[in-house]
């Protein structure tokens, strides 16, 4: 089996992906992620999910690929020349709504919300502000992130953030996660409740 044969790529990704490149925006999720993405919200009907990180909307394309008509999507970019792309070739889907806005912010503004599936995918809700991010969580919802494996664009330092990041997520009670050493490495994260531990 080849896992890159065959994803079945959103239409859409083409025109996203030629103006990313144009750009010169390098942070995009990788396809393998976005298929996982895909398919990860197609099992939530109905779902709400949230994306902290919408760059050209690479993964944003993924995620309403995979999302029934019911399902919803809040995804925040604080850059407004890459969120631009994204809203571009997205912005007519009714699914989705797009904030332009500091995402520390719009975690704050919705923090009445809960999210069936949350991709964390930048700084604010991942290094920053987990618990934040987490807290928007239902029970048995997902949490996901990428970039867990060495990075041609990481800055000094960041393997050490990325090893603490590990480190919290696996000392957290209420999560059940899974650590994949496959696309650009990847977390997989569910909330449980405490009385749901094992031995409980």
């Amino acid at each position: 089996m080849d896992d890159t044969e065959n994803l079945d790529s959103p239409v859409i990704l083409t025109a996203i992906m030629a103006e990313t490149v144009t750009l010169g925006f390098t942070m995009a999720s990788e396809p393998r992620t976005g298929s996982l993405l895909r398919t990860l919200a197609g099992s939530k009907p109905s779902g709400a999910i949230l994306e902290l990180g919408t760059g050209t909307g690479v993964a944003t394309a993924w995620l309403l690929d995979g999302m029934d008509e019911q399902s919803r999507l809040i995804t925040v970019e604080q850059d407004p020349e890459v969120a631009s792309v994204a809203r571009k070739h997205l912005g007519d889907d009714p699914r989705v709504t797009f904030y332009v806005d500091d995402a520390e912010q719009v975690l704050a503004r919705i923090a009445d919300l809960r999210f069936d599936l949350i991709f964390a995918d930048t700084w604010v809700g991942k290094y920053t502000h987990l618990d934040a991010a987490l807290g928007l969580l239902r029970e048995a919802g997902l949490y996901v992130i990428d970039d867990m494996m060495p990075q041609a664009n990481w800055p000094d330092g960041h393997a050490e953030k990325v090893r603490d990041l590990i480190a919290v997520l696996e000392a957290k009670e209420d999560l059940v996660l899974t650590k994949m050493s496959w696309a650009s490495g990847i977390i997989v994260a569910t909330k449980r409740g405490l009385t749901d531990r094992r031995g409980a």
